[in-house]
């Protein structure tokens, strides 16, 4: 059966990683998938789940956002955890550090994370190396690219990055909206985003071109939105991934760690970046595909994205305080969804939010 509901011991190992600091449950949690210690969820999809990904089939749209596998260390498995694709990263040319601990901040109350990592990463050529080795899933496969945080040329970082990178994944994503590192948003300045992609452009790619994907922030204003959409599309940018974490603190936050500075993700997001996604998607008017990402924590929010003209979604935040088994309960209440409103397909449903 679809979706069927399976025991799950995230909720035996829950107290306890909650106990650990979140960095240290994070990697005892890669650990376990390395190990193949987490048990799989159902494996079989319901069809109407079944959609494209810049032409990769996919048995559902439920993407793995980046952040949780930054180093490709775990991307094969996260099929048997429910997900049609995946994506890795940020990955940065040289191995970076990060921003001092402690950085990562669970806020349960409110179903949210602020983090402050600033790109964290063993570097281009240890990804490589696992790519490499472990080749590509069976699902579908991104990798998100960063400029190294003291990096005097950022673009350079970008360029050297998508074509190291360019034959072992569906798609690329340009990171230019993280609010952690020195470098991270400066290609919201539209003059700079369209050297970035004319440099990109110029890129001989070969016959396996990936797909490019840019990432927006959801904390600009709306006439520096329109820019930045124009500048890509200018570009003929692939995709877009709608929207990052924000600095903004919405009213009503109720946890201990609620300001702390940083990158907030989770449920408070869900509005907000549900609402710049419908904006993008006027303002492309379904030239570009759309990614959705921000507080996906059931079928109803994933939902709203496509029905605000994302092609897929992406989620993280969630996984922390629900585990995997929430990708199948996301997966079997968006179908249910689907039916509901008389669709027969995801592809259907994104398509009608542009009419």
């Amino acid at each position: 059966m679809f979706g069927e509901v399976v025991f799950d011991p995230f909720w035996l190992a829950k107290p306890f990683l909650h106990a650990l600091d979140p960095e240290g449950a994070h990697e005892l949690t890669l650990c376990a998938l390395e190990a193949n210690l987490v048990p799989w969820q159902p494996r079989e999809d319901d069809p109407i789940l079944a959609t494209t990904l810049f032409g990769r089939p996919l048995t559902n749209p439920i993407g793995l956002a980046a952040g949780f596998d930054k180093d490709a260390r775990v991307y094969e498995r996260m099929g048997a955890q429910g997900f049609g694709f995946v994506e890795v990263g940020g990955v940065t040319p040289r191995a970076q550090t990060g921003n001092p601990r402690p950085r990562v901040f669970r806020l349960p109350e409110d179903g949210a994370v602020i983090n402050r990592l600033g790109f964290p990463n063993a570097g281009a050529a240890a990804m490589e190396a696992r790519l490499t080795r472990k080749g590509r899933p069976t699902i579908g496969f991104g990798i998100n690219l960063a400029s190294n945080a003291d990096s005097a040329d950022p673009a350079d970082d970008f360029v050297h990055l998508a074509r190291r990178f360019a034959p072992y994944a569906d798609y690329l994503t340009l990171d230019v909206s993280c609010p952690n590192t020195a470098n991270g948003q400066v290609f919201l300045d539209p003059a700079r985003l369209a050297d970035l992609l004319a440099r990109l452009g110029a890129i001989d790619w070969g016959p396996q071109r990936p797909a490019l994907v840019a990432k927006l922030s959801p904390d600009v204003a709306d006439e520096l939105v329109q820019r930045l959409i124009a500048t890509l599309l200018a570009a003929r940018i692939d995709g877009i991934i709608v929207a990052n974490t924000t600095r903004e603190r919405p009213a009503g936050l109720r946890s201990a760690h609620a300001r702390e500075a940083g990158g907030l993700s989770g449920t408070p997001l869900a509005t907000p970046s549900t609402a710049l996604l419908a904006r993008v998607r006027d303002l492309t008017a379904g030239a570009v595909l759309l990614i959705g990402v921000g507080g996906v924590a059931g079928g109803a929010e994933a939902y709203a994205k496509i029905r605000a003209g994302a092609s897929v979604v992406q989620l993280y935040t969630g996984l922390i305080y629900e585990g995997t088994a929430l990708v199948t309960r996301i997966k079997r209440e968006l179908a249910a969804l689907l039916r509901r409103d008389g669709f027969t397909s995801v592809a259907e449903a994104a398509r009608a939010a542009a009419t």
